[in-house]
């Protein structure tokens, strides 16, 4: 009796187990045979490279004091904007206030002398060399005197271009050496944002210089994220401005300029350089659709007899979802998109083919 329960119970346990190992079979198997696959595409896509700045105004000199002396008058505020000719400072030399009244009082007697011996000279007392000598004798103590005038000048102190004041370094009555900063001066109307590229990047751009500087769109990324309304251009022609790749980082120093009529940027402020670039008919793959082996980057190809071959390619350009393609496929290849962890090598799929169009149009996943 108790065996034949025993058996009873068996069969019954059998009966629930073997129909859940089958489904769950089934299931295994549908899921390993639901495989997308799709193909290249060749389209217009627009590259960002972006490279950390320094801004700088165009202009940006250090005021210093010309002369020793007091610090008379101080004739603007700290921010200043100032116009070309206007009075920065005023210093009192009182050394070359002096000299100035000396050599001028040279320059009046030396006068007199001159006209003293054209008379004798006209009355036949002195000789013509007397007269050449008294001319020489006044046109140095003239060249005298304007050097003691622009010495003097030296004491007022203006602004050689229109722009900005920046911090004053002395305050009114403070006594002040030859070549003291005073303050700075900028002129922010045109910012110069200074960008390191690599060579690569440097040789790629001299290949197609003309192209990319009618194409490239530059835009400067603020430190709060933002945006620089106004769109700048690179500078001095083709971009770099210095002679000579730096041998330790391998990059050239760019320029990009930036007009700046509201004032928005300073001089001294760090930022983001981004150079948006269109690529015509470039190839491009999901990024789904790839692995990675050792460094390197695979997909599986289909070919005509529905069997999986892994293939190496290399990419080009890396967007937010997408490869571009630089070489290892081509238009007319057949790729797994989904289900690329179930493939294996020389193994037979079956798959479902989806349009890259479809495939690409809300792309938001990444290489598994």
């Amino acid at each position: 009796m108790k065996v034949s329960r025993i058996f009873l119970i068996i069969l019954t346990l059998s009966s629930v187990i073997l129909p859940a190992c089958n489904m769950h079979k089934e299931e295994h198997h549908e899921e390993g045979h639901q495989i997308l696959v799709t193909s290249p595409l060749t389209k217009d896509v627009t590259i960002t490279q972006q490279y950390v700045c320094q801004i700088h105004s165009q202009r940006h000199i250090e005021v210093r004091a010309l002369e020793q002396g007091y610090l008379e008058k101080i004739s603007v505020k700290e921010g200043q904007q100032v116009k070309a000719g206007d009075v920065l400072f005023s210093v009192i030399p009182v050394l070359y206030q002096t000299r100035f009244e000396a050599e001028t009082a040279e320059a009046k007697l030396a006068q007199l002398e001159l006209s003293y011996t054209k008379t004798l000279f006209e009355k036949k007392v002195v000789s013509d060399k007397e007269v050449a000598l008294k001319e020489a004798t006044l046109l140095k103590a003239k060249a005298k005197a304007q050097q003691a005038e622009a010495e003097l000048n030296f004491a007022k102190i203006v602004a050689p271009y229109d722009g900005i004041i920046d911090r004053l370094h002395h305050q009114q009555g403070s006594l002040v050496e030859e070549g003291e900063i005073l303050t700075t001066l900028s002129d922010n109307s045109l910012m110069w944002v200074y960008f390191n590229v690599p060579e690569k990047a440097y040789l790629e751009y001299m290949a197609h210089r003309k192209q990319h500087e009618a194409e490239d769109k530059i835009q400067l990324r603020l430190a709060n994220q933002t945006i620089y309304p106004f769109p700048g251009k690179l500078g001095n022609g083709s971009g770099a401005i210095e002679g000579q790749f730096n041998n330790q980082t391998g990059n050239i120093a760019f320029r990009a300029d930036f007009s700046n009529p509201d004032r928005v940027l300073r001089h001294g402020q760090t930022g983001t350089i981004l150079i948006h670039r269109t690529l015509k008919n470039a190839l491009v793959i999901p990024q789904r659709a790839t692995f990675e082996l050792l460094d390197k980057r695979y997909v599986w190809v289909v070919n005509a007899d529905d069997v999986a071959h892994q293939k190496l390619i290399t990419i080009k350009y890396e967007l937010e979802d997408i490869f571009v393609i630089d070489s290892g496929l081509d238009v007319t290849d057949k790729i797994v998109f989904e289900g690329v962890r179930e493939v294996e090598e020389d193994a037979k799929v079956e798959y479902e083919f989806r349009k890259p169009e479809e495939i690409l149009k809300n792309q938001k996943f990444h290489a598994e």
